[in-house]
């Protein structure tokens, strides 16, 4: 068995997806993982949730941790920072693009629900993946639309909107570049941030396209695989 590939040492930053990552199938977070992260603020180290979720359930989790990073939500649409000033927003994609998206979704018989959670969406639509990602995609051909997929979910937005995109920003709002973070990710949406980072790390039981963009995959999923993620970036200070 060849040897798992090294972190870079200049790692300072975390950047983590929730469903899937912190959490098992069923969305249950894991008690480990969330610990990992709560150990990394007490270091001191720049902890970044990056979901396809909302920003309100993503700040609920992120205000129970006391993590000190900015918030990526609705898969790179919208970065949450908290600053000395007050709470600042910045969104990075139009919504009106994807509501267009879904109602040619909808003008061409598709059969398309949107998420519960959709009514606190502000800068994307997010679908039932009940019909197959690459059918969306044929529909939205043409236009300034594209169709993104998570594992939970499928995420319509503007073409050129995405979690590297809302990543990249909320690392610059801390002075980094991506190349000092480890971004930990098991979705398609995940693939090119993974690609992107210093070091990223996915999961066996993650999807075809993040596990060939990580630089390393995990032995195992779910709470044993964010803490070996966790222990090969370096950041926790420990590499057993």
């Amino acid at each position: 068995m060849s040897a798992a590939p090294r972190a870079p040492r200049d790692l300072r930053a975390l950047v983590t997806d929730v469903d899937g990552t912190l959490t098992d199938g069923q969305r249950r977070l894991h008690p480990e993982a969330l610990g990992a992260l709560r150990r990394l603020t007490d270091r001191e180290v720049p902890v970044i949730l990056a979901t396809g979720n909302v920003l309100p359930i993503a700040l609920a989790l992120h205000r129970s941790l006391g993590l000190n990073g900015p918030i990526v939500a609705e898969n790179g649409g919208i970065v949450y920072r908290r600053t000395a000033k007050g709470e600042r927003i910045e969104r990075l994609a139009d919504r009106r693009v994807a509501l267009m998206a879904y109602r040619t979704l909808i003008a061409e018989g598709l059969p398309v629900r949107r998420l519960f959670t959709d009514r606190w969406r502000e800068t994307e639509v997010g679908i039932e993946s009940d019909v197959p990602l690459a059918r969306v995609r044929k529909h939205l051909r043409g236009l300034d639309a594209y169709a993104e997929g998570s594992g939970f979910a499928i995420h319509l937005m503007e073409r050129g909107a995405g979690k590297l995109v809302g990543v990249r920003r909320a690392l610059e709002l801390i002075g980094l570049r991506p190349s000092a973070a480890v971004a930990i990710g098991d979705g398609d949406n995940d693939a090119r941030l993974l690609r992107a980072v210093g070091f990223g790390v996915s999961f066996p039981s993650a999807s075809p396209r993040a596990r060939r963009a990580a630089d390393l995959v995990t032995r195992f999923d779910g709470a044993e695989g964010f803490l070996e993620a966790v222990r090969a970036s370096g950041l926790s200070g420990s590499s057993a």
